[in-house]
């Protein structure tokens, strides 16, 4: 027996609180898990690399939405944490490469870890109720998601 959808009203309060959660969960779970406080861009592109592999200034730039000059001041600032490191182009010798140092992979890696030891210790507050509650919303948060 199904019910009759929410209002609109009320639907659009559920959508305002539900993109407000999110976000304060995503805030909180990336403070968390930044000992080194990194900038979100900056975080970014750490990820961009560690998923994509060694990419030149423009195709970062590009993918990040950002000016090539701005990108270049975040590499550098990466670069010189020894987060990321230059590498030639293998084709074409006027490109530099950027690649992920392992200082670099070891932090994503801690990072990660942090994440989900963050978010397993903070779920295990809650109650059995609540518990089931949450595991049960993951499949629709994970069908919203979808494209």
């Amino acid at each position: 027996m199904n019910k009759a959808p929410a209002s609109l009203p009320a639907l659009e309060t559920a959508v305002s609180d539900l993109t407000v959660a999110i976000g304060q969960l995503l805030r909180r779970v990336r403070s968390e898990a930044n000992p080194t406080e990194l900038g979100l861009s900056q975080l970014s592109v750490l990820a961009r690399l560690d998923q994509l592999g060694a990419m030149t200034t423009a195709d970062l730039a590009r993918a990040e939405s950002m000016k090539p000059q701005s990108m270049g001041t975040i590499l550098a600032g990466l670069e010189q944490e020894g987060l990321v490191q230059r590498q030639p182009h293998p084709t074409d010798g006027r490109q530099i490469l950027f690649a992920l140092t392992v200082a670099g992979i070891d932090m994503r890696k801690k990072r990660g870890i942090a994440k989900r030891e963050w978010l397993t210790a903070e779920m295990a507050k809650l109650d059995s109720n609540e518990l089931q509650t949450l595991i049960a919303a993951i499949p629709l948060i994970k069908r919203l998601s979808k494209p």
